[in-house]
């Protein structure tokens, strides 16, 4: 069982830059794509960003294209979301997980965007 930890949220003016993290227990991480999803008040959660297995491949929501991009790092067990020019939008608590079979969901990491 994987089990995940976001983090590097904080508050931000808008046009600003936050870099997350999402630290995962278990060997076989490097097994799974992976993603960061969102979860505005009031909203349903929603997918942000994709990455395949080996890093290879990424995908990006319409609303973050060109803004927000994934990596990750299977060494150490890492995925992380560099996201700049932010927008008072983009304010929402921020999970991982995987993109297939989800794991049981982490607390998530909150990110506020002033405007």
């Amino acid at each position: 069982q994987v089990q995940l930890q976001e983090s590097g949220g904080g508050l931000v003016q808008a046009g600003g830059s936050l870099r997350l993290s999402c630290a995962a227990s278990g060997r076989t991480f490097s097994f799974y794509g992976m993603g960061w999803f969102r979860q505005a008040p009031g909203k349903e959660r929603e997918f942000v960003a994709g990455i395949s297995r080996d890093g290879g491949a990424t995908s990006e929501a319409p609303s973050v294209k060109g803004r927000f991009s994934i990596s990750r790092d299977n060494v150490k067990n890492t995925v992380f979301l560099q996201m700049n020019n932010l927008k008072p939008e983009d304010t929402a608590v921020y999970y991982c997980n995987s993109l297939a079979q989800p794991f049981p969901w982490g607390q998530g990491t909150q990110v506020i965007v002033s405007s």
